[in-house]
């Protein structure tokens, strides 16, 4: 019988010359350099991939001699000196914030991030989608801007998945755990220099949580643990998995997330002036605000607002059932120790996340209960989002609620080929990187050569079907297809004559993002795909979560009709679609394929990264589509019309699709292919990428919510935190008082109403204001200016009325003079509004009377 077998890692020592390799593995500054991490590659490239193209595991496990080979090679030093110089000429960058104008943050401002997943690179896997890739963009786009931001998140013994399709097409879900030493992080210690722990309460127990830290180029993320021997099994296992276990694990994650972030960063010392909830998981930090506030002697109230006055959350979730709920007597049985300690009542505690139609503790009614600042993800999310969190402002119009939206985009860095780099230095002038929101930099791309811009085109595409080949013949020979059956699937995707017309279509499988609608009509498919003189591939990736089954059909599906006769070698379904795949997919095909069903796409970024390497998209005009479409640079599916059933929506949609492929984008491809290329699909892969360049990357994005929001909620900060936060108490007496007077606040007109004026007639309108007690100076009394049937918005023309006087009664007279200023038909509607200076929004209370 043999023996036990005992592990044992034996690690090579790096040699003095090359030292500085180590610094530059556990920083994420890699995951957006290129050089950087082909440098690493070249050390070993089999084990670069067999490490997923981790430099910390690679450097633990790579024969000695061969880091002795590289620290004597003379090639080798030369290239790892000009990256380690870019990598010191990127964190010498002075601090100061890299906006354009003066920067809107003071030098002690700072903004605390929270997400419950961050998609930096395929090294760290702690992230399952877009709203992943995002959280990391945001972060890398902070580091190149300078902006004073720190991260927080949790770290997951298992991150998502990985994917295989077995060959009945079965989407098969393997979980493996992270071993945190292969991981650019590393423990949070303190001066003493022993690893730093918090405690979080839970009932009847306190839970241990370790700290540990990554660095994204200037950012810090802190990620925490709960995988540690002072817990118990069932503790330890809080944060094991991401979006794992049952309803319990999901609530003990978000407490973790919100209560523990918050004491993680107090711990740390330090003090953020924004706190930015990225989607409701983390929302419970607004629980932990008001309970410091209140330890610190502040009533219920002052605490709401001194919390929400620098707080701003971002919905991504564009159905009611998408956002986080539970139900009350858990919140309690987990909170139940908060309601004590902070001396108020379960009802305040379930109030902050409870509206009207809630039957649960909704995790976004508390994000929106707890900030004075909130966006969507898009134009169209924007309004979607008014919509479905208008009961928290239930008096005012969706069109007016407090709800904002900043567009997402894509970090260019990351996701842009390093092919175009020299090109574009030539044709946009060097430095073009710091010029992505210039739309006059990018309009350098149409002095690209077009042999030159479709060689690079040819060269992505060439490195996309490479990757293509390896993936699907280690699928199919791990499901016993043969070799001449692996040879006729890739018979299309050849990189050495990559000109066949190539459409990818990659994104996480549920349904609303309808993967299937190409097989709407096979009939009409297959005269699309079948034509021997303009063939098309079709390239699918992407996961269903375990749980999702109606998913996981979708990409049975797909299987399926790939392995069919027809349409075999002309559908390829890719299995574990993660980020080395995305990024060589978005860069590599031809026409990037979106077709969700309206409005279900909050934003979506895949398209972005798609454009801005020369990319086409075709896509529903949902999203950032909606936006970025104009009518030049793309093909836009428009929504059917209201109405219609599933079937028939699907229907219609299909249709518009097929007729878009046949009519204009395989035509266009192989038009005039007598240079090797299309001239005018050419200039249309320009357009694409020099109209949606500047308006789709972070650096615009950041901008915008730095000046948007994370300057207003420092200021606001500053305003109610001055002199014991008086005016958050203010504020707090305020809102108390004209709530319990609101329900008796009525209008009543006093003058002749007319119907019929001339061209600068003067008007005079009077109108009576039950105050009941409140002052003339609480509320804003207006007149508002429509054309006939159009909303109140932004557009509209107000007019506020004057206090002239008090009448009998408790009334008060309100008055305006005005001349009208458009000739034609126009309406006007009179209400009232509580105003008060200190209010973030004037519309934040949700209070409004209309005559």
């Amino acid at each position: 019988m043999p023996g036990t077998r005992y592990p044992l890692e034996v690690n090579p020592e790096l040699p003095p010359r090359l030292a500085r390799l180590e610094e530059l593995a556990n920083n994420l500054w890699y995951s957006w350099n290129r050089p950087a991490r082909e440098l690493f590659s070249r050390l070993s490239l089999s084990l670069w991939r067999a490490t997923n193209h981790s430099p910390k595991a690679l450097l633990k496990r790579i024969d000695q001699h061969r880091l002795t080979e590289a620290a004597a090679d003379p090639v080798f030093l030369e290239t790892m000196d000009r990256v380690l110089a870019a990598h010191d000429a990127y964190h010498a960058t002075s601090s100061a914030q890299n906006l354009p104008g003066k920067p809107p943050l003071q030098a002690n401002d700072l903004v605390a991030y929270f997400c419950a997943e961050f998609g930096f690179h395929e090294s760290l896997p702690i992230y399952s989608g877009g709203l992943g890739i995002l959280s990391g963009d945001h972060c890398k786009a902070a580091s190149d801007l300078h902006l004073p931001f720190v991260a927080v998140g949790l770290l997951y013994r298992q991150g998502y998945f990985q994917q295989t399709i077995d060959r009945n097409g079965k989407q098969q879900a393997h979980f493996a755990d992270n071993n945190f030493d292969d991981m650019p992080i590393e423990p949070v210690r303190g001066a003493d220099g022993l690893d730093v722990f918090i405690g979080v309460d839970f009932p009847g127990r306190k839970i241990w949580v370790k700290l540990w830290q990554a660095r994204i180029g200037n950012v810090r993320i802190y990620l925490l643990d709960t995988d540690i021997d002072k817990n118990s099994l069932a503790d330890r296992d809080i944060s094991h998995q991401l979006y794992g276990g049952d309803r319990r694990t999901r609530i003990e994650q978000e407490i973790l997330l919100g209560v523990g972030g918050v004491r993680a960063l107090r711990t740390l010392g330090l003090q953020p002036t924004v706190w930015h909830i990225n989607e409701g998981h983390a929302a419970f930090l607004v629980l932990e605000r008001i309970r410091e506030f209140m330890a610190q002697g502040q009533t219920f109230a002052t605490a709401l607002e001194a919390t929400a006055a620098n707080t701003l959350f971002t919905t991504h979730t564009p159905v009611p059932a998408g956002h986080d709920h539970f139900a009350d007597d858990m919140v309690v049985h987990y909170f139940d120790g908060f309601c004590k300690t902070g001396n108020f009542d379960r009802t305040t505690l379930l109030g902050l996340g409870h509206a009207d139609g809630d039957n649960e503790f909704n995790m976004t009614t508390l994000a929106l209960h707890g900030s004075r600042f909130q966006n969507g993800v898009s134009r169209i999310h924007g309004g979607v989002s008014a919509n479905i969190c208008s009961p928290l402002w239930p008096q005012v119009q969706p069109s007016e609620n407090p709800m904002d939206y900043v567009t997402n985009a894509v970090h260019v860095p990351s996701f842009l080929a390093t092919d175009w780099h020299e090109t574009f230095d030539r044709h946009l002038g060097l430095g073009w990187q710091n010029r992505q929101i210039d739309p006059a930099c990018w309009s350098g791309i149409y002095n690209i050569p077009d042999q030159i811009f479709w060689s690079i085109r040819q060269s992505l595409k060439a490195q996309l079907l490479h990757l293509v080949r390896n993936r699907v013949r280690q699928q199919q020979l791990r499901n016993q297809g043969s070799e001449a059956h692996v040879d006729r699937l890739l018979r299309f995707a050849d990189p050495a004559n990559p000109t066949v017309l190539t459409i990818g279509f990659a994104r996480r499988f549920a349904t609303y993002k309808r993967a299937t609608l190409l097989l709407n009509n096979l009939g009409w498919l297959r005269e699309i795909l079948c034509d021997a003189q303009h063939p098309v591939l079709f390239i699918f990736a992407g996961k269903a979560h375990p749980a999702d089954e109606p998913g996981q059909e979708l990409i049975r599906q797909i299987a399926e009709f790939s392995q069919q006769r027809e349409f075999g070698g002309r559908i390829l379904l890719l299995e574990d679609y993660d980020l080395h795949l995305a990024r060589r997919l978005v860069a590599g095909v031809d026409v990037w394929l979106n077709n969700p069903v309206y409005p279900l796409e909050a934003s979506g970024t895949s398209g972005m990264k798609a454009a801005i390497n020369g990319a086409i998209n075709l896509s529903v005009l949902d999203g950032w589509w909606g936006e970025g479409y104009d009518g030049k640079n793309g093909w836009a599916i428009p929504p059917a019309a209201e109405g219609l059933d599933p079937t028939q929506r699907d229907h219609e949609e299909a249709r518009t699709l097929y007729e878009l492929l046949q009519d204009s984008v395989v035509p266009l491809y192989y038009r005039n292919t007598a240079l090797g290329y299309s001239p005018e699909w050419v200039a249309m892969a320009k357009h694409s990428i020099a109209s949606i360049m500047p308006r789709f990357n972070m650096q615009r994005m950041l901008t915008e919510y730095t000046t948007k929001f994370y300057a207003p909620a420092a200021a606001q900060w500053r305003k109610y935190a001055d002199a014991n936060f008086t005016a958050a108490r203010q504020l707090a007496e305020w809102k108390t008082r004209v709530r319990g007077a609101w329900p008796g606040v009525h209008l009543r007109r006093l003058d002749q109403m007319v119907t019929h004026v001339r061209y600068g007639q003067a008007l005079r309108f009077e109108f009576a204001v039950q105050l009941k007690g409140l002052k003339p100076t609480d509320l804003t009394i207006e007149m508002v200016f429509t054309r006939p049937g159009k909303t109140v918005s932004s557009k509209a023309k107000h007019y506020p009325l004057r206090h002239e006087k008090p009448l009998e009664g408790g009334e008060s007279l309100f008055s305006c003079e005005l001349t009208p200023e458009q000739c034609g038909k126009t309406e006007y509607q009179v209400r009232a509004y509580p105003s008060h200076a200190l209010l973030t929004h004037p519309f934040e209370m949700g209070l409004m009377l209309w005559l």
